[in-house]
């Protein structure tokens, strides 16, 4: 029964995941299309710059659920910690690679969030804290985004062992994501917020 219920729930994740809900939400508000505004990037920071906080706690909020959702149901079905994090990752590509907006997404930081909360909520919440304590440094969302992926193994490793392989994977395809923002970073052409 389980190969079923991992078919059917990574196709589901991935077509949660593809929903952008930035473009929705902004349209809700009569903003801009945040493709073509800030960053371009269809995730809460950029709806942040081009609506402010209301819309991009919102954009936030449902990015995180659609990748928390599937997880828990993966979870209510009884399916292992790899199947959990098989779903995980297919929610988080939706989001990078969305069906419904010709494979062009986002980052997945907020839909490995929700994702995270789900199935390793202690180490998602470490992670979390490193990534507010890194914005509230230095007021760049992609070097907070990017040291909370890459520390996620090691935190993962000490308090959820059994998440490494699923944050190892997160943090390749954050910081893949996010190359070219390490370009300007390096460059000191990354805007704050």
């Amino acid at each position: 029964m389980e190969p079923l219920f991992l078919v059917l729930l990574c196709v589901l994740a991935y077509l949660a995941g593809s929903v952008l809900f930035a473009i929705p939400v902004c349209r809700g508000f009569h903003l801009p299309d945040p493709r073509a505004q800030g960053s371009s990037n269809p995730g809460a920071t950029n709806v942040y710059r081009v609506g402010g906080w209301l819309p991009a706690v919102i954009t936030l909020a449902l990015d995180a659920a659609k990748g928390w959702l599937p997880v828990w149901l993966a979870i209510q079905f009884d399916l292992s910690v790899v199947t959990q994090a098989v779903v995980a990752l297919c929610a988080v590509t939706g989001h990078m690679v969305p069906v419904f907006y010709r494979f062009q997404g986002g980052k997945g930081v907020a839909t490995a969030l929700g994702a995270g909360l789900a199935l390793a909520p202690a180490t998602t919440l470490v992670l979390a804290a490193i990534w507010a304590l890194a914005m509230w440094r230095w007021h760049l969302s992609s070097l907070a985004s990017v040291l909370a992926a890459v520390t996620g193994p090691v935190v993962s490793a000490i308090i959820e062992p059994s998440t490494l392989p699923l944050f190892g994977l997160l943090a390749i395809l954050i910081v893949v994501r996010h190359r070219n923002n390490l370009i300007r970073l390096a460059q000191h052409r990354e805007t704050k917020l």
